[in-house]
């Protein structure tokens, strides 16, 4: 925690920002979303409600520049991982975007609430931001699978969507939450533990199929 310092300089503010997005962060990876409010990242960080405010004006702000953050750190994981070139068959590709995927769970976490919570309570102007790093980040990474794959550049963006969506769910299966297991006790439901890379390894590999790469590439 840190004592409130009003910035002076752009620098300043950009410091308090990241402050404020830590603090966020470490919350939603201890409460629900809906338990996080303005007053407790203000609390978290020892600052007034007050305070806070001179930076944001809501909570989905934080959260859709940490959505930011961490969408970027994931597509440039992929963006290193597959260079353009680099010759992989289908089957490398499934296993290093499965482990990408895992290292960046909480990115997933966010996907969660993004779309029905996050992007409907924040500005035009910053959801426009949000939305052209995304287009940006994508875009890239659909030209790379594209050219190193052979499929259709909107084959590739379909399908980096299908693996988001599919691991964004998975994702939410796999993490613990004591409240779903006494509620799957109680109604005597019995559910095998879902193994979170090695579904969405065969998960991806499965969309490279349909989308025609795995016939074009052999498959290992």
């Amino acid at each position: 925690m840190s004592e409130f310092v009003r910035a002076r300089s752009a620098e300043q503010k950009e410091a308090r920002m990241e402050e404020v997005k830590r603090a966020a962060d470490r919350l939603f990876s201890a409460k629900p979303y809906h338990d996080i409010t303005l007053t407790t990242i203000a609390a978290e960080l020892s600052w007034t409600r007050a305070n806070l405010y001179k930076y944001v004006t809501s909570k989905e702000d934080i959260f859709l520049a940490l959505c930011g953050e961490k969408m970027s750190a994931y597509m440039d994981a992929l963006l290193a991982a597959f260079p353009r070139g680099c010759g992989y068959a289908v089957g490398v590709y499934a296993e290093v975007w499965a482990g990408i995927l895992s290292a960046h769970r909480d990115y997933l976490r966010y996907g969660d609430i993004l779309s029905s919570i996050i992007e409907t309570n924040v500005s035009v102007d910053r959801l426009a931001e949000f939305k052209a790093l995304y287009f940006d980040k994508a875009g890239q990474l659909a030209d790379v699978l594209s050219q190193n794959l052979g499929i259709e550049t909107k084959d590739a963006c379909e399908c980096i969507l299908a693996v988001y969506f599919h691991a964004v769910g998975i994702c939410s299966m796999c993490r613990d939450n004591p409240l779903l297991q006494q509620a799957l006790e109680r109604a005597g439901i019995a559910v095998e533990p879902v193994d979170f890379q090695d579904n969405m390894k065969r998960f991806i590999a499965m969309n490279l199929d349909y989308y025609g790469a795995g016939r074009k590439q052999p498959q290992g």
